[in-house]
This record gives C-alpha cells, structure tokens and sequence, in this order.
C-alpha cells in the first residue's frame, strides 16, 4: 500500500506500506514493512522500517530493523518488536482468509 496523500488514524497493511514524498501519516501504523519517504507521526509496528531521506517521523517505533538514510529524520523513541502486535498482524490475516472462504 503506497500513500500519497493525508490518512488519520490506525493503518493494518499486511505487507509494506510506503508514505511517499507527498504522503503524511498519523496515527498508528501495523505492518510487516514500512517505508517513509514523507511525513508520520504516532506509533509504528513492523518487522522493519526505513526512513529514507526525505522522511519525517515523530513518534515511537516498536521494531528490531530500524534504518535511517543520511538526511532522514527521527524524533521520538525506539522499543524492541512486540512479538503480541505480530501476531494480532497473522490472526487478522487468518480471519481474512476464513472469511473469504
């Protein structure tokens, strides 16, 4: 899932989810692997995380891979992975699929 635009709120993304450029995020992010590029702010859980360099992010990150690139930014505070947040990520898959049938 790729944003370009202005979400607020709680984001699921079962897989990556990139903030573009023009892309602004806030709230709280579930995902295996985040890229940002624009602007988030809140809380973010995911296996891992780049923050490349034209990202902005303010907030707290709950990830063992945590990378910045030269220009980046990161205001806030870091934490271990939760390994509960991980697996909510997998029993909202598997509720997904039963569901689909």
């Amino acid at each position: 899932m790729q944003v370009d635009g202005q979400i607020d709120g709680q984001i699921h993304v079962e897989k990556s989810l990139v903030i573009s450029e023009s892309g602004c995020v806030s709230g709280e992010i579930y995902a295996e692997h985040v890229i940002v590029n624009g602007e988030f702010e809140g809380i973010c859980h995911a296996d891992k995380i780049e923050i490349l360099s034209k990202g902005r992010v303010n907030g707290s990150i709950y990830s063992d891979d945590l990378s910045i690139e030269q220009g980046g930014r990161f205001n806030g505070v870091t934490y271990p992975a939760e390994q509960s947040k991980v697996a909510e990520l997998v029993e909202i898959s598997e509720v997904k699929m039963a569901a689909e049938g």
